[in-house]
Formats: structure tokens, C-alpha cells, sequence
């Protein structure tokens, strides 16, 4: 909280909120015994976001020279490009080295079950794809993964993302029409009803990620 500037007694009332923290869990009328919070931040709470975007913050100082990365909150991404995949192997595999060593230090975890690869690449001839560990398990190499709400395939063509919001804006229209069909008549107030709920539900599916 000091490297963000944070003064006077603010850092110190945090440092109370987090201390000697326990906590249970309840499954319906059964609580477990309590149990000590060595790290991390209390579920539920309002200032656990906040606390936890300050502190997974730092993760960034890890990165290595050369290699871009995007940070959401817990969405991590980290790209190098380069003509040959194996200056891609070695420096990825070097920066995920560093991060290993970054989250082991500060208490966070890479999920493998989360961790993909995509090897973007407009090339028609066979090569191979490039080769990445994460705590010595191998990172599964994809031909198309979501990352902040976008879809993305190794030709970034976007189709697949595409296909996805056409579906999903057609489920949405198709239950719109059974709705107003029942509820009004085919007058000005059917098109209004019509357009606010397009408005309200839909209007923002297509627009998301326009940008890119």
C-alpha cells in the first residue's frame, strides 16, 4: 500500500481489518470448526477487490524485457512475437519462470486447468507449435480461447467470436418476439417495449469489443 502512495492512517486501519481473521464454513445447519486466514483477503468483503487488485498489481515488475502483457484484475495475458518460435520459447518460458517465482513469493497460484497457449500465426505451411511448462506440467496449446469477454483464434479472424454473438443475439431477439407477441398488440407500444428490452438486455452484446 505504500508503493501506491497510501498514507497516514489508512494502511493502518487495513492492517487491522486483515489481522487474527478467522473464518467457518456452513453447509445448511453444520459449521466447521475455525480455521485461521493466513492470506488472502475475507470473502464478501467490500474492500476485497480493491485490496486485491493493489496487491496482484505487483505481478507486472515480473515481466521480462520485450514481452506484453494485459492485466485485468485475475485475467493475465502475456504475448512475445518474433519470425522464429524458438525466441518465442525462451523468452515466454523465461518471463513465466520469473512469474512462478513472483506468485510463489506473494501467495498466489496459476490454476493450470485455466492456463492455455495460442500460438497466433497466418502461415500455411506445417510447423510446430511452441512448447511451454508451468510448474513443470505443460501448458495445452488451443485453437481459440475467451479472454476478457472476446473470443480469439489463432488466424484472428474473429469468426468464432462472431458465430458466438450471432447465436446469442438470436436467442435473445427470438424470446423477445414470444414475449410481446403475448403481452401486447402490434402497436407503437409493442415497438417501444420492444426496444427498451433490446436496449436494456441486448444492446450492449453486440457492441462489446467493437474496438478491436
Amino acid at each position: 500500500m505504500h508503493h501506491a502512495g497510501l498514507r497516514g492512517r489508512l494502511p493502518t486501519f487495513i492492517e487491522g481489518f486483515l489481522q487474527n481473521r478467522n473464518f467457518q464454513v456452513r453447509i445448511g445447519s453444520c459449521l466447521s470448526q475455525l480455521c485461521d486466514q493466513e492470506m488472502g483477503v475475507p470473502q464478501g468483503s467490500i474492500l476485497s477487490v480493491t485490496l486485491f487488485g493493489l496487491k496482484i498489481n505487483s505481478i507486472v515488475k515480473a515481466i521480462s524485457p520485450g514481452v506484453k502483457c494485459s492485466l485485468y484484475v485475475d485475467d493475465f495475458l502475456i504475448c512475445y512475437r518474433s519470425k522464429y518460435i524458438h525466441i518465442i520459447d525462451r523468452h515466454i518460458q523465461q518471463c513465466l519462470n520469473k512469474l512462478m517465482d513472483c506468485v510463489d513469493t506473494n501467495g498466489f497460484k496459476f490454476p493450470s486447468s485455466k492456463t492455455v497457449c495460442m500460438h497466433f500465426c497466418r502461415l500455411h505451411k506445417l510447423h510446430s507449435d511452441t512448447v511451454l511448462t508451468v510448474n513443470g506440467l505443460p501448458i495445452p496449446v488451443v485453437e481459440e480461447t475467451k479472454f476478457l469477454g472476446v473470443i480469439f483464434d489463432r488466424k484472428l479472424s474473429f469468426l468464432p467470436h462472431i458465430r458466438h454473438l450471432k447465436d446469442k443475439c438470436t436467442k435473445a431477439l427470438n424470446l423477445h418476439s414470444h414475449v410481446c407477441r403475448f403481452i401486447f398488440s402490434p402497436c407503437c407500444c409493442f415497438v417501444n417495449f420492444r426496444l427498451s428490452m433490446y436496449s436494456a438486455r441486448d444492446g450492449p452484446t453486440p457492441k462489446f469489443g467493437v474496438c478491436i
